[in-house]
């Protein structure tokens, strides 16, 4: 399996299970409600900005692949619109789960001779760079998520 190959199945397997965490983003939201979902703990984030967070900066990279200008700023990532309803919540999950099988996909078009060269701008680093850092992005809230949701837990104990 060629590098390109690999990276679209460690992006797609954070999300939808696989690797050898034993943990991924579908499964770990699978049973959170819109209310848990949405509860402050301390200063801590809550769990549907985390996810707005590890999304917000998926269509920019699938942008970036396409060799368009990368727009997104670090100011906007956590800004997400008010939840307030378990609908809203799950297409916020199904928003994120989509759009990460549709970086999957455009990371296997990549021709792999790209891997180290500019993404978008010399500035953002390479092509690899920037895909897996998507990846540890994603692998470390998720890391997050999780312990919020153990919070949850025993707080509702």
């Amino acid at each position: 399996m060629n590098a390109i190959k690999q990276l679209a199945k460690h992006y797609r397997e954070v999300h939808f299970g696989g690797n050898w965490t034993a943990v991924n983003l579908k499964e770990t939201l699978a049973d959170v409600t819109w209310e848990q979902a949405t509860t402050k703990l301390h200063d801590l984030n809550t769990i549907a900005v985390l996810v707005f967070h590890i999304n917000y900066y998926v269509q920019p990279i699938i942008n970036g692949i396409d060799g368009e200008p990368l727009d997104a700023s670090d100011k906007y990532s956590f800004d997400l619109p008010s939840i307030t309803t378990e609908t809203e919540w799950q297409e916020l999950i199904q928003k994120a789960l989509n759009d990460a099988e549709n970086l999957a996909a455009k990371i296997e078009m990549i021709d792999e001779s790209k891997l180290f060269e500019d993404f978008s701008d010399p500035k953002y680093g390479s092509f690899y760079r920037n895909l897996l850092g998507i990846i540890e992005h994603t692998h470390y809230h998720l890391g997050q998520i999780s312990l919020i949701k153990k919070l949850l837990q025993v707080q509702k104990s």
